[in-house]
């Protein structure tokens, strides 16, 4: 009983965090994700960013995306998540 609480309590490798922050906000939102484009270890679990394509245009480079910041407890559980950007596809952010 104490190795099954113990493994429970191990955190999700990041590849697995990867894919669980991907397919549960697939989920919720509806869309598949174009790319997870950050994954960072925070103190209960993972916290990624997602980019999903919002609204297809044509060209492409004009399409809508949509950065979600989703957060994950240690199991790969979805805490939260939400958009923290709109951007278009063919833009490139600006230097600071």
């Amino acid at each position: 009983m104490a190795a099954e609480s113990a493994r429970s309590r191990r955190r999700l490798g990041a590849a697995a965090a990867m894919r669980s922050a991907a397919e549960q906000l697939a989920q919720l939102l509806g869309r598949a994700p174009d790319s997870v484009s950050s994954l960072k270890p925070v103190e209960d679990g993972w916290e990624a960013r997602v980019e999903v394509v919002e609204l297809q245009r044509i060209p492409d480079t004009t399409s809508v995306m949509g950065s979600y910041k989703v957060v994950l407890d240690a199991r790969g559980e979805l805490l939260s998540f939400e958009r923290v950007r709109r951007y278009n596809r063919g833009a490139t952010e600006r230097p600071n």
